[in-house]
């Protein structure tokens, strides 16, 4: 079972919670921030306004990535030392045996990730370093723009949301208005109603839509410097670098407080 990413959870319950507190502190009468059909109008419409705008496959992983955003990434200080280890214990296999110790040493490996899968395809296949820096780099650039597309698509339906929400307070002051020869007295409570599917778009662009959008981006950013560390670490290995020349190399991508030592691993 994946953990929740507790930093990201309390920061959508505190702007939830402030936003209750506020409600709590100043009226008794919670129910009138209730109004299903305004709600249903503001969503309904923020994710038409989406599936118009984009494919409806990048629509289902945009929704996909928006609950992904409480699982945390598994990349951090620790697992980019552990992988500049892993590329610099194969230059170290590679020194001793050449291609078929290095062949070994990848085979025998643990990792699980589609990138460097492919580059130590590459790297096995005795391609050059720059073949393989321009596939690497093909490969990195294409993988980071296709998973970009939630980001660009979670932003846009935070623009429309707002947007939305004007149009059901539109609609409820029209009706408001038709109403007003019959019941004068009604329009306070009704421009209030009125007024609450702006609240809802407002809230879902600001605390949803759009702070996911940039959660998903950060995701994705960081993703692709780890990819552009492991593509430089595979490259060194293709021009056969001493194992000390990629050490340095690769810890200039790293914390200094998690640079790597050969000495050390010994």
């Amino acid at each position: 079972m994946k953990s929740i990413s507790l930093f990201t959870l309390s920061g959508i319950l505190l702007g939830f919670g402030l936003f209750l507190l506020a409600i709590f502190t100043r009226t008794d009468n919670y129910l009138m921030f209730l109004n299903l059909p305004g709600f249903l109008m503001v969503i309904g419409g923020t994710f038409a306004a989406g599936m118009i705008s984009f494919r409806g496959r990048y629509v289902t992983k945009s929704l996909k990535d928006l609950f992904g955003i409480l699982i945390p990434q598994n990349i951090n200080p620790q697992t980019l030392y552990r992988e500049v280890g892993l590329i610099i214990e194969w230059g170290v296999q590679n020194q001793k045996g050449g291609v078929k110790k290095l062949e070994d040493s990848i085979e025998k490996s643990d990792f699980d990730d589609p990138f460097l899968s492919y580059g130590t395809k590459l790297l096995l296949s005795d391609y050059k370093s720059d073949e393989m820096r321009t596939m690497l780099n093909n490969a990195l650039e294409t993988s980071f723009e296709r998973d970009m597309v939630p980001s660009y698509v979670l932003r846009t339906m935070g623009n429309y949301a707002p947007a939305f929400g004007m149009i059901g307070t539109l609609v409820g002051m029209i009706i408001m208005l038709d109403n007003l020869g019959s019941d004068p007295g009604q329009i306070g409570q009704g421009l209030a109603l009125a007024l609450v599917t702006t609240l809802y778009g407002l809230l879902l662009s600001q605390l949803i839509f759009k702070p996911a959008a940039e959660k998903v981006k950060e995701k994705n950013e960081i993703m692709r410097y780890r990819n552009v560390m492991m593509m430089e670490g595979l490259l060194m290995l293709s021009d056969n670098q001493f194992s000390t020349a990629i050490q340095d190399k690769m810890n200039s991508f790293l914390d200094p407080a998690f640079h790597f030592e050969i000495a050390e691993k010994d």
